[in-house]
């Protein structure tokens, strides 16, 4: 019996036992192309026994090779945070200038403020903490703030436990929980379970000043004018 065939009987024997293509060139002492053991085992009949393990391993690689991939992709995404936060880190300076802070804030509140300058109330509400953060940061900053005028109501599903939620974002805002306001329910939601568990609900935030209004509508003017 020459080598090659040696190899091609070992190549099979192995085959039988459950074996992948990559088990199988791992094994043999010599190298064999994939399509060549393809060839070999084109008329190959397995039996039951053999065709579970075979399947079995070929699902645990699959698995293994997903898990890898979600781990590379992971450490680049991670880099690349990285990256960004290194070039972007003097922003943290400039943000503290009062022109650049009225900017940020007029911006900000465009997006998710209540506008209607006949309320005479400003107005903010989200869901994520770091935008909340960021609002009351932005405003102390820029105007000369009463403490005493916030308001603070959480806006919620029928489900979800409303005293954890206040006292959730109170720590946030730091606002007094004598200011909140009685949590509202979205009606809609009643008889219908939250599906995500880490939803916090809105938190929204009500300063009572005109002129803080007034001023933050007119830097929105002013920025987005001819725009």
């Amino acid at each position: 019996m020459s080598v090659d065939d040696k190899i091609k009987n070992e190549a099979m024997r192995l085959r039988m036992l459950g074996n992948t293509f990559t088990d199988i060139q791992k094994y043999l002492k010599k190298p064999v192309p994939k399509s060549t053991l393809s060839y070999w085992f084109q008329n190959l009949s397995m039996d039951n026994k053999a065709r579970y393990k075979l399947g079995k391993r070929i699902k645990n690689k699959l698995e293994i090779a997903r898990q890898n991939s979600i781990i590379s992709i992971k450490k680049k995404r991670e880099l690349k945070n990285k990256e960004f936060l290194k070039r972007n880190k003097n922003l943290y300076s400039v943000i503290n200038n009062p022109d650049t802070s009225r900017i940020a804030l007029a911006i900000l509140y465009l997006g998710e403020g209540f506008k209607n300058p006949k309320r005479s109330i400003v107005t903010f509400g989200n869901s994520d903490p770091k935008t909340i953060r960021l609002f009351l940061y932005l405003i102390k900053k820029c105007f000369a703030i009463n403490e005493t005028k916030f308001r603070c109501t959480v806006q919620c599903r029928a489900d979800q436990d409303i005293k954890y939620l206040e006292n959730f974002w109170q720590k946030i805002t730091k606002i007094s929980k004598n200011q909140f306001y009685k949590a509202r329910i979205d009606p809609r939601t009643i008889g219908k379970p939250s599906k995500k568990l880490d939803y916090k609900g809105v938190c929204r935030i009500d300063y009572f000043s005109a002129d803080v209004l007034n001023e933050i509508l007119s830097i929105i003017e002013i920025i987005t004018k001819g725009r």
